[in-house]
């Protein structure tokens, strides 16, 4: 499709991302509300637990583009993160509102390369409203392929808007080893995050297997994209997806661990770990939960059959690198904790408010019919998957497949090449795409997570010893498969540590 009018009030449409504005300055964007005067059905505001907002104070660093001074005030290529925000809910109001325009019809393939983008000037124009912010340009990738996900999720329009657009997003002080910008929106419901060129890239190339694969089965523990859109502002280009949230705020999380199935340099640093919330990793989870987690039958079979199907997928467009995001919400020592400001996260006195999208949570993910605006069977989980750890405790988790907008391509197998020279190639995260959807599978199913013993001995489990029970599930992997294994047994544990 060709570009329209360049005028710096129109609205372009091309069939390629465009290239990058002059004349445009990052400073000056505020938070400004979207319009959106829909009033909110219910009036509980979800409290916040498992990550808060970045507060000042800080000391002044820089992770990739990514920069925090010493006032607390996040940039991002050179843009304040109050005025990307900004820019991104005004952006959202205008692309969502001219979409409700356009008739409903079949999603066809040109629809996953279409490029819209609209000037907003600040003295405003015959399509946008006038603003005290310097120019900007918002772009929105494949705006009719995406409704079509919104939709199959069952995310009307005006919950969309509301959701990321009635209130200031809210940041997130976690970034990942990039350096992304994490926002969540006021009710939980979406999570906001940069992402690097290839990265959107990818995306884009992905989105007609991503179609096929969500009319096929909408029940995934694979990302839920919502949105692909770009802001350029200061001659720069910053894009962002919006994607379902998998940690709910309300809940109190009590151990958050990020799995590749992977031993090499897999253990949190000193520096994670004294964050409020850590992020650990693999060899942290065989040392603090040896035994792995316990699932009923049903619900273990559910979980790894979803696994290896999300795998399969990843496999054949040859991603890799993934990771499962899992935090744990434990219900036994919540209901132990004191009471005060974390009795709002029990589960037994206060549930967040149901989630607007379809097959958003967990558990809705691997299981059961989710129906919209009715109640279901697992509504008491609040969207968790239920299970127990070795010593009988009662855990909810929530769990989903993160970042998986990595390909194997030549960098990655230099990478890979280069680490087993010095390490076992086994044990390295980067791998090949064949390879890695197997090793991750393995870990998952066999040792983070296990089936219920019909008559569960947790004193037994307890009583042995974290070093005898990896040492007895690296044997068991190696007598499965030579050929992949979690860890090489002529490694001992402590050495990789």
């Amino acid at each position: 499709m060709a570009s329209a009018s360049s005028g710096p009030s129109a609205v372009g449409v091309s069939s390629v991302d465009p290239g990058v504005s002059s004349g445009t300055s990052s400073s000056g964007f505020n938070f400004l509300c979207c319009g959106v005067n829909r009033k909110r059905a219910s009036g509980i505001k979800r409290p916040m637990a498992s990550e808060v907002p970045c507060s000042s104070g800080m000391p002044i660093k820089k992770i990739g583009h990514r920069s925090v001074d010493s006032s607390g005030e996040t940039t991002y290529k050179k843009t304040t993160s109050s005025a990307l925000k900004g820019a991104i809910q005004l952006g959202i109001t205008h692309t969502v509102g001219s979409l409700s325009t356009k008739p409903e019809r079949d999603v066809l393939m040109q629809d996953f390369y279409v490029v819209e983008s609209i000037f907003f000037p600040s003295e405003g124009s015959n399509l946008t409203p006038a603003h005290h912010y310097n120019d900007f340009r918002f772009k929105t990738y494949a705006p009719v392929a995406f409704r079509y996900f919104r939709e199959l999720f069952g995310i009307r329009p005006d919950d969309y808007l509301y959701s990321l657009c009635s209130e200031p997003l809210i940041e997130l002080c976690s970034s990942g080893a990039s350096g992304s910008l994490f926002y969540v929106s006021s009710d939980d419901e979406f999570i906001i995050k940069t992402v690097q060129h290839k990265e959107a890239e990818f995306l884009q190339k992905l989105l007609p297997g991503y179609y096929m694969n969500l009319n096929q089965n909408p029940r995934t523990l694979l990302p839920k994209f919502y949105g692909l859109y770009c802001v350029q502002a200061g001659g720069k280009n910053i894009r962002i997806v919006v994607m379902n949230n998998l940690l709910p705020r309300s809940v109190k999380m009590h151990l958050k661990y990020d799995l590749k199935g992977s031993t090499y340099k897999r253990r949190a640093s000193q520096k994670e770990r004294e964050k409020p919330l850590p992020t650990f990793k693999d060899l942290d989870f065989l040392q603090d939960i040896p035994d792995g987690l316990f699932l009923d039958a049903d619900m273990y079979n559910a979980l790894c059959k979803t696994l290896q199907r999300d795998c399969l997928v990843l496999q054949s467009f040859k991603i890799m690198d993934y990771s499962l995001l899992m935090s744990i919400h434990n219900i036994d020592h919540a209901q132990r904790e004191p009471l005060g400001n974390e009795a709002q996260h029990s589960v037994d006195t206060r549930r967040p408010a149901p989630q607007k999208a379809l097959y958003s949570t967990a558990m809705e993910s691997i299981q059961g019919e989710a129906r919209r605006g009715g109640t279901m069977e697992t509504d008491d989980y609040m969207g968790g998957i239920p299970a127990r750890n070795s010593k009988g405790e009662r855990l909810l988790l929530y769990i989903g497949i993160i970042d998986i907008l990595q390909s194997y391509r030549f960098v990655k197998k230099l990478e890979h090449s280069w680490k087993a020279l010095v390490h076992d190639g086994d044990t390295v995260s980067v791998h090949r795409p064949g390879f890695y959807a197997e090793r991750f599978q393995r870990f998952m199913c066999n040792t983070v997570f296990k089936k219920i013993p019909f008559q569960p001995s947790w004193k037994s489990l307890k009583s042995q010893s974290q070093s005898s029970l990896i040492e007895q599930k690296i044997s068991e992997d190696l007598e499965q498969d030579s050929a992949i294994s979690v860890i090489p047994r002529c490694q001992p544990l402590s050495q990789q540590c």
